[in-house]
């Protein structure tokens, strides 16, 4: 448990971003502005999630007017760092005028999730508030990982997201210049083959050893150099000079260039000497003149590797900074452990409901724009956080609350007979706030209901069909009482969502993130849906319709 002071913190905040959208606070936001007010919460990030969380909940669960009312006691105690003054990407300290030129670099080796959507929101945003030109460059020089398909997938993905690269590139396509780099090198003395096998080399790296290639006339290396062309694999390496007893264990000699026989998705046979991700990624930046990155921090030790390299090589040195991934609760997202449970079919495919993958999300019904608020909200900070489903639901619900269209289903259905019900149409909004569009309904005495609202009616009690009219229960009856709403009001019992007893309903099945299938009726006015619309069932939650069929419309489950 935290302490009073530390839970007032959170509560203002997560009344100041109710307040903001309508009603609906974000925990990721607020743990954004709890931990810029006291940055020493951050050695107990599991408790305060929880907490936040907990809170965020409870003021969720108020009224708007309650919100606001309880806000003002916190009046002037909101805190605007300096950081929140500027932007997220004030950490380049960016002038007016500065080249700026981003770059984001996916391997085409599985399905993009929203890790990947984070790393190249940020690289574009920063390249497009300073003017500048973001490069899409696959790294696919490692030709045992690069697919095929996944080129194609990849790029589909961020176009889908609403990414428009200025350049895309493909590091496969430069593995000449690498092996003149890797020549020019030797020549300069920056670099050596090695013949050493690798337990040699892995056992010199952790003893700070230089091993016996290294002091070799720079002829022989030049020798060896050309040999690496014809050479099986694992026999020979190109390295860099570094310093052995470095405390940075990347800059122990590492590898630039290595021999893969294995054909590439792209380039076939045409090459079998490949560079290293370090290398690689030093030279590609240099090459398309990238001035700025951000990545995940599991890369953090390499820049010093990378920076030399660039300077070796005479190329100007890449800014770089490193952020903390962000975790998402009870969310697989290794590759190859998802690639397991496919073959093992727990997993549907890279589009299962439970994924995080960007195929996953689109098929649910999750909109870009939404996944983009939540990928920037969580910001560029190193320290590590976990949040929660429900912190990308809430981006993803204020957007459909906004547009999505409103339809009555029913899904345990419960057939019940009105007394004295007057015969009318009934005529509903598609959406609270539309202007235009309707539902009409004809309705007479016989109505389709949720069983368990059935359940739940309670003798005298004023019942609602919602926008419809008003019954009670009288024994094993249940008739008419009224048709205003104001009435109900005034001994209120339940406010039911409902269907006229007609042929033309429509067949429904909604696929649940938990695999399991909803199936039954919805109003007629859904078949006139299109694949790929996302609606709201009243009271069940949004919905994207994935399948259209004759007799049957199939939806996914995207959030309550």
């Amino acid at each position: 448990m935290l302490d009073m002071g530390i839970e007032e913190i959170i509560r203002k905040y997560a009344l100041q971003n109710a307040i903001k959208f309508n009603g609906k606070a974000n925990a990721g936001a607020v743990t954004g502005r709890v931990l810029a007010e006291n940055p020493n919460l951050k050695k107990d990030m599991k408790k305060l999630g929880k907490e936040i969380h907990k809170i965020v909940n409870e003021v969720n669960s108020l009224p708007r007017s309650e919100q606001e009312k309880e806000f003002e006691k916190y009046s002037g105690q909101i805190v605007e760092t300096e950081k929140e003054k500027k932007n997220i990407f004030s950490v380049f300290d960016i002038k007016e005028g500065e080249e700026v030129v981003t770059a984001f670099p996916p391997e085409p080796s599985k399905y993009p999730h929203i890790g990947h959507a984070k790393s190249i929101f940020l690289n574009y945003e920063l390249a497009k508030r300073n003017k500048g030109r973001f490069i899409l460059r696959f790294e696919d020089t490692n030709p045992k990982l690069a697919e095929k398909e996944f080129y194609k997938i990849h790029l589909d993905n961020y176009e889908w997201l609403g990414i428009k690269p200025d350049i895309v590139d493909y590091a496969s396509d430069y593995v000449p210049r690498f092996h003149e780099l890797g020549k020019d090198m030797i020549k300069k003395g920056y670099a050596y083959v090695c013949t050493c096998s690798q337990e040699e080399i892995k056992k010199n790296r952790y003893e700070g050893k230089e091993c016996h290639c290294r002091i070799l006339m720079e002829k022989e290396h030049e020798k060896r150099f050309e040999e690496m062309f014809k050479a099986k694999e694992g026999s020979m390496i190109l390295r860099l000079k570094g310093y052995m007893q470095h405390e940075n264990t990347t800059m122990r000699d590492p590898t630039l260039l290595r021999i893969i026989e294995h054909e590439h998705a792209r380039q076939g046979k045409k090459y079998r000497v490949w560079p290293t991700y370090d290398f690689e990624n030093a030279v590609m930046d240099g090459i398309e003149h990238v001035t700025h990155r951000l990545r995940t921090k599991e890369f953090e030790l390499r820049n010093e590797l990378q920076n030399y390299v660039q300077n070796i090589l005479g190329f100007k040195q890449t800014k770089i900074y490193e952020f903390a991934r962000f975790n998402l609760e009870g969310v697989e997202s290794s590759g190859r452990i998802i690639r397991e449970l496919i073959k093992k079919k727990k997993l549907i495919g890279w589009d299962d409901p439970s994924l995080t993958t960007i195929v996953a999300l689109k098929r649910r019904g999750f909109v870009a724009e939404a996944i983009r608020n939540f990928v920037l909200s969580t910001g560029i900070t190193k320290t590590e956080a976990t949040l929660t489903w429900d912190d990308l639901v809430m981006h993803n619900k204020r957007i459909l609350d906004a547009k999505s269209s409103r339809y009555f289903f029913i899904h345990d259905k419960k057939e019940i007979k009105i007394e004295n019900a007057p015969e009318r149409v009934v005529r509903l909004k598609l959406h609270p706030n539309a202007k235009e569009g309707a539902r009409e309904f004809e309705a007479k005495d016989s109505f389709y209901i949720e069983e368990k609202d059935f359940k739940e009616l309670k003798e005298n009690k004023i019942n609602r069909l919602m926008d419809c009219l008003n019954f009670r229960k009288k024994g094993n009856k249940l008739v008419f009482d009224s048709l205003e709403h104001e009435k109900y009001k005034k001994n209120p019992g339940l406010i039911i969502h409902w269907l006229p007893k007609q042929k033309e309903l429509a067949n429904v099945e909604v696929f649940m993130p938990d695999k399991k299938l909803v199936k039954g009726i919805a109003e007629p006015l859904v078949k006139k849906l299109n694949e790929d619309d996302v609606i709201q069932f009243a009271r069940f939650g949004f919905c994207r319709l994935d399948k259209k069929e004759k007799n049957k419309l199939s939806f996914w489950f995207t959030n309550k």
